[in-house]
């Protein structure tokens, strides 16, 4: 049967206004691109594609091979050997990021969601951790797991590394810090930049790894000896290639920013300077996102969640955005911040300061008697805020009824109490929609001099945290509504429903304690949280909740709106923190284009550039998290140095084939009890129980088990602290 011909006179661009915005002479959007090859269903020359897009001129046909060649760079697109241009989806190929592992294999994780792929140490050595490739099933493992072969490499993820430099006879190479890093970087004897053995140094990758060759390099600079104080940081920034330093356009850009807010952008805006806005954070918070407001408004209550205005300051296509873009986030390090906005902005012109007027976006809320939102608008404000608070100034006037506090906020405590009365149908709302609640607990390092640990200590949460992040979430949904009612491309939270494989391993693991996970191959989030409620009273509490944690899947950004499995809500995008997060700089983009009354068409962004952004923003998002655990990691095993030998309570905080990992009580530090460790027996790994079970005398060890351990060896290279039971 003949393929139908695609009419040109039909064929009309959907994003035409925007790209006319964007070029001089406007080129098919990349929308249109694929539709068009969607529709042929099968690759198409490119002769052929400028022909149905009616591209006849030299210099735009130039512009439509240079775009699509940057689909094929973003694994939109994929040229074959007869160069075809087709559609990476339907020619079976797996589009992602590679996980890295210390042992030489890997993994390919889906852009696309679904099991991850696995890839053998041969198909590691042409790639390293976190590059970006498309890959196609090569076959099934003798493990039952999809093995995956590469196809492209479309982004190389690693271009600066940091690792200790070692030099062996003639030759010299780097070990990176970074542990999923698994290839040492060749370095040429007159590359070395007069490094000494075993020196910290920062190495440029001249020639990424191929399946023949090492990578290779030149040595950019020596970061110090070994062990230096503040050497941590300085390690996990390079290793994790955190941008740190401000380009010159960026340093020109602040420089013309004012010091205050301009009588001329205060015009047009809703004036709130009135009410009695406060922020509420942390002791150390220097960058103020958010400010609130309560009233009661019949029986239940008017909300505003005022927003730094960041998308005023920092417009589309500046040097200021695309370095916002580059970083995608803050980093938060023990004493240390990488901004994701030069301080001038961050702590200064966009930071809800006290007693200064500031640009704001606001949520404003009509909530009912039972916490429910009833209406909701945006606009752009200035306000003036009445109080720099703390959680735990808010904690002791609403939970302590601290008097002189009281008394030193008077004028405050009103709109704090109807804050507090709010957070608690809240808290009601978020119960019935079975949002679910882990118990865990998160720790805060405190130095002495010279930058040694003092100690290392839980951080507390009380109801005035609780109740800043439930206003923050009312505020994100209400976000999420306004967009997805307006159809415009903004990028989501999603936090999608555990994968098949882990939810039929904890319904294993659960069935033999007795216990049960509702909902089939879908459960709900009240289905987890039902489950939490029922255990709480029983010693393997712990155990359970750890395992149901793992069970689940991480959050990323997307364009998509697929729900927030973990919130129990069908929408959810991040609105509240656009001085350190970028997604919610995109979200505020959307929210005032839509409030300038343009077409949605008009926005400067369309679903295709929000799918690189929500890619992006979830790599940055991962990228500084672990930075942050591997400084952190290190500090923990410096802090173990002098106490190899002493002995510690513990709980068993993950079951391995390799052993145990055991937590330390009070000090929160993590260290591994090898298999080979426990002593007179031969122990088998039961990955469903989550145990380790001793073939000749029964002995158990299973997760959240408490033991005694010894401390034997202390790595910082590896980040590694070693156990061994105290008989």
């Amino acid at each position: 049967m003949a393929r139908k011909k695609s009419s040109k006179k039909s064929r009309k661009d959907p994003y035409a206004e925007r790209e006319a915005q964007k070029y001089a002479r406007p080129v098919p959007s990349r929308e249109l691109i694929m539709e068009l090859l969607a529709e042929h269903g099968e690759p198409m020359p490119f002769r052929k594609i400028a022909k149905a897009l009616d591209v006849d001129d030299e210099l735009d046909q130039e512009s439509l091979r240079r775009r699509l060649r940057a689909m094929e760079r973003d694994g939109q697109l994929m040229r074959n050997r007869r160069e075809g241009f087709g559609l990476i989806e339907k020619m079976d190929l797996v589009k992602g990021r590679v996980i890295g592992h210390p042992d030489g294999f890997g993994f390919l994780r889906p852009e696309e969601g679904g099991d991850d792929l696995f890839m053998s140490a041969r198909q590691m050595r042409g790639l390293l951790h976190d590059d970006r490739i498309v890959a196609r099933v090569s076959g099934i493992d003798r493990r039952g797991r999809k093995e995956g072969a590469v196809v492209n490499v479309l982004e190389r993820a690693n271009h600066n590394v940091v690792g200790r430099f070692f030099i062996e006879g003639n030759v010299g190479y780097v070990v990176p810090s970074n542990k999923r890093l698994n290839q040492d970087i060749i370095v040429p004897a007159d590359q070395q930049a007069g490094a000494k053995h075993e020196q910290i140094v920062e190495v440029h990758i001249d020639a990424q790894p191929t399946f023949r060759s090492q990578p290779s390099g030149h040595i950019t600079e020596i970061l110090g000896d070994h062990m230096a104080p503040g050497m941590e940081i300085d390690i996990a920034i390079r290793s994790f290639e955190l941008p740190q330093e401000w380009s010159e356009e960026v340093k020109k850009a602040v420089k013309e920013l004012p010091v205050k807010v301009l009588d001329k952008d205060k015009k047009g805006r809703e004036d709130i300077r009135d009410l009695p806005l406060v922020t509420i954070d942390g002791e150390d918070a220097r960058d103020f996102d958010d400010a609130v407001f309560c009233e009661k408004q019949g029986k239940g209550w008017r909300l505003l969640v005022a927003i730094a205005d960041v998308s005023h300051y920092v417009k589309s296509d500046t040097a200021l955005d695309a370095s916002a873009i580059e970083r995608g986030t803050s980093v938060y390090f023990p004493e240390r911040v990488i901004p994701m906005l030069p301080e001038e902005l961050s702590n200064g012109l966009c930071s809800l300061k006290p007693e200064v007027d500031r640009l704001c976006m606001v949520c404003e809320m009509s909530i009912d008697q039972f916490g429910k939102v009833k209406q909701h608008r945006f606009f752009e404000g200035i306000m003036y805020s009445h109080a720099r608070l703390t959680y735990n100034e808010v904690g002791a006037i609403l939970q302590e009824d601290d008097k002189a506090l009281k008394k030193k906020y008077k004028a405050l405590v009103p709109h704090l109490e109807e804050l507090y009365a709010l957070y608690n149908v809240f808290r009601e709302q978020r119960t019935k929609r079975g949002s679910i609640d882990f118990e865990t607990t998160e720790t805060r390092i405190v130095f002495g001099e010279d930058r040694k640990i003092e100690k290392i200590v839980p951080t507390e949460r009380n109801d005035a945290h609780k109740l800043i992040e439930e206003c923050m979430i009312a505020a994100n949904v209400a976000a999420a509504e306004f967009l997805l009612d307006n159809e415009i491309a903004t990028l989501y939270r999603v936090h999608e429903l555990p994968q098949t494989d882990k939810l039929s391993g904890l319904r294993e693991f659960l069935g033999e304690l007795g216990l049960r996970l509702e909902g089939g191959d879908e459960p709900e989030p009240k289905h987890y949280s039902k489950v939490l409620d029922s255990i709480q009273e029983r010693p393997d509490f712990h155990l359970i909740q750890t395992v149901l944690l793992r069970s689940m899947s991480q959050a990323v950004y997307q364009p998509e709106n697929d729900g927030h499995f973990g919130l129990a809500l069908e929408a959810y995008a991040h609105f509240t923190s656009p001085i350190r997060r970028f997604p919610d700089l995109l979200v505020h983009r959307a929210i005032r284009h839509l409030l300038s009354k343009k077409s949605v068409a008009s926005f400067r962004y369309g679903k295709v550039d929000m799918e690189s952004f929500g890619e992006h923003c979830s790599m940055t998002s991962r990228r500084a998290d672990e930075a942050t655990m591997d400084a952190v990691a290190w500090l923990k095993c410096e802090y173990m140095m002098d106490k190899v030998g002493e002995i510690f309570e513990g709980t068993i905080s993950a079951v391995t084939s390799f052993g145990l990992f055991v937590e330390l009580d009070e000090i929160y530090v993590e260290g591994l009890v090898h298999v080979t460790g426990l002593k007179n027996d031969y122990y088998h790994f039961d990955p469903v129980k989550h145990r380790l079970t001793g073939e000749r005398m029964g002995k158990i060890y299973r997760l959240a088990d408490r033991i005694q351990v010894k401390v034997m060896r202390v790595d910082l290279d590896e980040r590694k602290i070693d156990f061994e039971l105290a008989e």
